[in-house]
């Protein structure tokens, strides 16, 4: 199995960027949705390459093996022939190397992480993720908002919340019953958040949005929660105690986590 290890290793890395882009949704856990095609792609090419090398590969031992057998009886013939045997220890040294290109046993660990994936695809990022990260700012500051849809409760995101809490002079939020899902995550005390991450284009460049809920008991951190209620206005506007904005509850109900756990920028 030695001789087919960088093939096997394409071909479980080319599978398991297969299983979470082209036979799941779970490619959504790490990059946008845009970037579907390019994962399918390349785990096509590197399936591919897997078994073009396994091939490649397969045809030089039977010629090496083809040359050998023709060495080998040219010197029993002449008397000098050692046996096969020693054509066998050729193949390692004692430190675990093959002098046939092989590499030393320990590169099969490399196997490990494309199996992981394969088997075992890491979560989203969650309550541990936003708790590292520092409160963000929108970059438009204080100024007027467009108008909300008609209708109670309206369905916002989590940023879009924060952002109108902490930023809108027309003050669009007052009086109005909003709907917001997000994962919980857990302050001092009490304190608890409905959080969501918004990302630009994978989950390396994401950084959190979230909301202070009152009025409602805390659940275990990394549920996942539909929250409606009212604003409740703090601090001055565009200034650090406006942060993060607070929502008076008037239902919590727990929901299983969406197939696309980010907010979009």
């Amino acid at each position: 199995m030695r001789r087919y290890g960088p093939a096997l290793l394409l071909v479980l890395t080319g599978a398991a960027i297969l299983r979470i882009s082209l036979f799941s949704a779970l490619y959504l856990r790490y990059v946008q949705p845009a970037l579907r095609p390019y994962l399918v792609v390349s785990g096509v090419v590197l399936v591919v390459l897997g078994l073009l090398a396994a091939v490649v590969r397969r045809k030089s031992y039977d010629d090496e093996d083809f040359a050998y057998d023709d060495d080998a009886r040219a010197r029993d013939e002449d008397g000098s022939g050692h046996g096969h045997d020693e054509h066998e220890h050729e193949d390692e040294d004692e430190h675990g190397y093959s002098h046939h290109g092989h590499g030393p046993r320990v590169a099969w660990l490399l196997t490990l992480p494309a199996l992981a994936l394969l088997l075992f695809p890491p979560p989203a990022l969650g309550s541990y993720s936003a708790g590292r990260e520092a409160a963000q700012r929108a970059s438009e500051g204080v100024g007027t908002f467009p108008a909300l849809p008609a209708g109670n409760p309206v369905d916002l995101s989590v940023a879009q919340f924060s952002s109108r809490a902490i930023y809108d002079s027309g003050r669009s939020l007052k009086g109005r019953t909003v709907r917001m899902t997000g994962f919980v995550t857990h302050g001092d005390g009490d304190t608890w958040y409905l959080t969501r991450l918004l990302v630009s284009c994978c989950a390396a460049d994401a950084t959190t949005s979230k909301v202070e809920i009152r009025g409602a008991d805390p659940t275990p951190a990394d549920t996942w929660m539909t929250v409606t209620g009212t604003w409740h206005p703090k601090g001055k506007l565009g200034t650090d105690a406006a942060w993060p904005p607070v929502l008076d509850a008037t239902s919590a109900r727990q929901v299983k986590q969406p197939a696309d756990p980010y907010e979009k920028r």
